[in-house]
């Protein structure tokens, strides 16, 4: 379920979970933390501060993940709370795509924001 919050910018998620296999909301925690400084960095966030929507306006990841605001209902069910700037998150990601397939594709690509320059 996601459900939108009194801001101009920021959404949340609100995800209610059943796990196949049993885990703890702890283990859950871990996992999303490794990810969120690997493979998923800059993509997802992780965040254990106490924080309100207005803390994730002008954040430029997809998604980060509220490590306080989750709960384990039991060993196979959890309930996870991750923020995200619907605004900015959503260009961001488009321009990263598009800068992707500029890559793959050998276009020249021109961004004139920020002074960045792809050839």
């Amino acid at each position: 379920m996601a459900f939108r919050v009194p801001t101009v910018d920021v959404s949340v998620v609100d995800l209610t979970v059943r796990l196949e296999k049993a885990a703890s909301y702890e283990d859950i925690k871990a996992a999303i933390k490794e990810e969120s400084e690997g493979k998923l960095k800059g993509i997802l966030g992780y965040t254990e501060d106490e924080v309100v929507s207005t803390d994730f306006m002008g954040d430029n990841r997809s998604s980060i993940f509220d490590a306080k605001a989750g709960i384990a209902l039991n060993k196979n069910y959890v309930k996870l709370v991750s923020w995200y700037d619907n605004e900015l998150g959503y260009r961001y990601k488009q321009i990263q795509r598009l800068c992707i397939t500029a890559v793959i594709l050998q276009l020249p690509l021109y961004l004139s924001f920020s002074a960045v320059i792809m050839k």
